[in-house]
């Protein structure tokens, strides 16, 4: 089975998220996405983050209507920071009939040559990009890597830091996000 990981801290998780998954499960030879909840980004502040649990139940709710799509707290058990060679090598000795591929955007590529072990992934791994708008250029070696698919999904230039600061400020976010994660974020009083 061939599974699409795609990675984020899904704080909270939102409808661009689930376009740019959907899009990937339906128009690639991709069997499955699964969602990799992060407990902590080596880029990240953990001070920002909603508790692991309650990112992942978030997941959960958005992803339970999708049969290709599922929600995946691998993470959570590995040392952090973690890196994503790390997570990549527990998931083959945990899957070893499993082929996983990475999804990042492409404001991730610009950036990939400084991941840790990042040839090493590239030399295992297929990577699906999916287009951002964001400033820079993708370094020549990966234009036209053959390991490399440039995915012709929708631009979805929506944020959750975008999100969480308009339900700080009392903003009606309820298209932004799907309906289960909504009711879940009012009730809780997540982000406000």
């Amino acid at each position: 089975m061939k599974i699409g990981l795609y990675f984020g801290t899904f704080n909270p998780i939102h409808v661009g998220h689930l376009t740019i998954a959907n899009h990937l499960a339906e128009h690639s030879d991709l069997d499955q996405i699964w969602f990799v909840v992060t407990p902590l980004s080596p880029f990240k502040k953990k001070s920002s983050l909603l508790d692991n649990y309650h990112r992942l139940d978030m997941v959960h709710l958005a992803t339970k209507d999708y049969d290709k799509l599922r929600p995946s707290d691998i993470e959570f058990g590995l040392k952090q920071p973690n890196y994503t060679i790390d997570t990549l090598t527990y998931l083959i000795e945990k899957h070893p009939t499993h082929e996983f591929s990475l999804i990042m955007g492409e404001d991730n590529l610009k950036s990939f040559h400084k991941w840790k072990n990042s040839a090493l992934i590239l030399e295992n791994h297929d990577i699906y990009v999916y287009p951002r708008l964001s400033k820079g250029k993708v370094d020549a070696q990966f234009e036209k890597h053959p390991k490399i698919t440039k995915v012709e999904a929708p631009i979805m230039e929506l944020s959750s830091t975008f999100i969480r600061d308009e339900i700080k400020a009392r903003k009606n976010v309820r298209p932004m996000i799907p309906e289960h994660v909504w009711e879940l974020i009012d009730e809780m009083g997540f982000y406000r």
